[in-house]
Formats: C-alpha cells, structure tokens, sequence
C-alpha cells in the first residue's frame, strides 16, 4: 500500500517513521525542509505531493474549508497525551482514515484520548 501522508510540524517524527514502518509513504515537514514553513506553503506542497496533509493545527481546516479542493486534513486532536500513545491512537484509526481519504473526504478527524 502506497497511500502517502505529509506530517506538519506540531506532530512527531516518528508518526512518519511509524507510517512508514507500516508500509505507507509518509514524511515529516522536518525530513523535506518544510519545518519553518508557513501554512499556506505546507497546504502547497501537500497539494503538489497529492498527500494526505496530518495535522494537529485548526488553521488547516480554515484552509480546507475556502478551498475547492485540495488534501484529505488529517485532524489529529490530541491534549495532554505523549507521543506513544499519539503515535498507537494513529495507528489504530489507519483503516478509518485510509478509507475516509480514498473516499476524498475533506477532513478526517482523529481524537487520542486524554492519559489520565
């Protein structure tokens, strides 16, 4: 399975590693020298790239919401969790967000809950 994915910055590395760990083309803004770029050049390159862009910033959805067409948002809202149970919460909602962004939806949320 070939299904990419454009990580933004607010979100770890490892969620690209992990990705692709699990047989899916995924980068983090970092590892393509995006990490200081603006929304609107990360919403581009995603564009230009057709991925899916993974976020965690609201902006994205302000951006999805005026555009004709554009990425799958990949929504991911997350509180007070580490980056492990980030990064399983993800994986365990993959078969959803990959149907949903087959589907060409514009927005596909992912809530990790809370640790406690």
């Amino acid at each position: 399975m070939t299904l990419r994915f454009l990580i933004d910055a607010q979100l770890p590395p490892k969620l690209a590693a992990t990705l692709r760990d699990v047989g899916y083309e995924a980068a983090h803004v970092a590892e393509i020298g995006m990490l200081a770029s603006s929304d609107q050049s990360i919403w581009n390159e995603a564009g230009k790239l057709n991925v899916a862009l993974v976020t965690k910033d609201r902006d994205f959805l302000t951006i999805r919401a005026a555009a004709e067409n554009g990425p799958t948002v990949v929504w991911v809202r997350a509180g007070n969790v580490g980056n492990r149970q980030l990064i399983a919460s993800f994986v365990r909602a993959l078969p959803a967000v990959v149907a949903a962004i087959e589907r060409r939806e514009a927005v596909v949320e992912i809530v990790a809950p809370r640790q406690r």
